[in-house]
């Protein structure tokens, strides 16, 4: 159980502290030349968090627990502190004080709901409180289905309006994943009677194509922004930003489909 602590915790930091770094640089670009508070705390945030994949990277798997377990203490205070800031500028952008900025309310949300989820897996981390698989599975695909919505959206409206083509796909990507997040949440509404084997595997294999085509959508759109094949205004860093978060993701639809298989005799059908 340690090993499985230790691993765990140390690939939850390694993957969100780089998220978390790049979304206080996407938030430094979006501000305004004059916003120079904003911008310096905006590269605290870049700096700190780049020193803590770093420091992540360097565990190993033999680490003593209690080390990661004041790793996964310290991290989860940054993550709070990113969090706060994101909500900050959300308030900024909300009552108008930020005129000309170029961060969509929507997208600053976004990021400091990544920032929630990244603490609370740390604090559940840390107390040995993950939650049981049925809830998990419904808890985090409502979580990422809402996330890769909004990717669809924000791809939508940061392409040229030129690119027809490619924003009638992100349109059509970001009314699929809210019919999926509406069904998501029906699920999530009917439990504990929706917790079956045959739901919860029916509810993951239809996520999981919907997010395979998101994932080539966002792989292509990547290389073309790249390769300058198409007219944007997308950092190509944000580009493969979407396109691991929609990897991330199927990597946790695998993880709950395999971990249902094994459970499936041993899960009973709820009363």
């Amino acid at each position: 159980m340690s090993d499985g602590f230790v691993i765990r915790s140390l690939e939850e930091i390694r993957f969100w502290s780089r998220i978390m770094k790049e979304h206080s640089l996407f938030l430094r670009l979006g501000f305004r030349c004059e916003d120079t508070a904003l911008i310096n705390e905006a590269n605290q945030f870049y700096s700190l968090f780049e020193n803590i994949e770093s420091r992540a990277n360097a565990f190993t798997a033999g680490t003593d627990p209690n080390v990661i377990r004041r790793f996964n203490e310290e991290v989860h205070a940054a993550a709070a502190h990113i969090w706060v800031f994101k909500r900050k500028v959300l308030g900024l952008i909300l009552t108008c004080k930020l005129p000309g900025a170029n961060n969509f309310p929507l997208l600053v949300d976004h990021v400091s709901r990544e920032a929630n989820y990244f603490r609370n897996r740390l604090a559940e981390l840390n107390l040995g409180r993950l939650e049981p698989l049925p809830d998990a599975i419904i808890d985090e695909n409502v979580f990422f289905l809402r996330i890769m919505a909004d990717h669809a959206k924000f791809i939508s409206h940061l392409l040229d309006p030129s690119e027809r083509k490619l924003v009638e796909q992100a349109n059509e990507f970001s009314r699929d994943f809210d019919q999926l997040l509406y069904q998501a949440k029906d699920l999530d509404s009917m439990r504990p009677q929706s917790q079956t084997v045959p739901l919860l595997d029916q509810f993951l294999d239809q996520n999981k194509v919907s997010v395979k085509s998101l994932r080539d959508f966002k792989k292509t759109a990547r290389d073309l922004i790249e390769a300058c094949r198409i007219k944007s205004i997308i950092h190509p860093l944000l580009a493969d930003h979407v396109f691991r978060e929609a990897e991330h993701f199927l990597v946790i639809i695998n993880m709950f489909e395999n971990s249902l298989t094994a459970a499936s005799p041993q899960m009973k059908m709820p009363h």
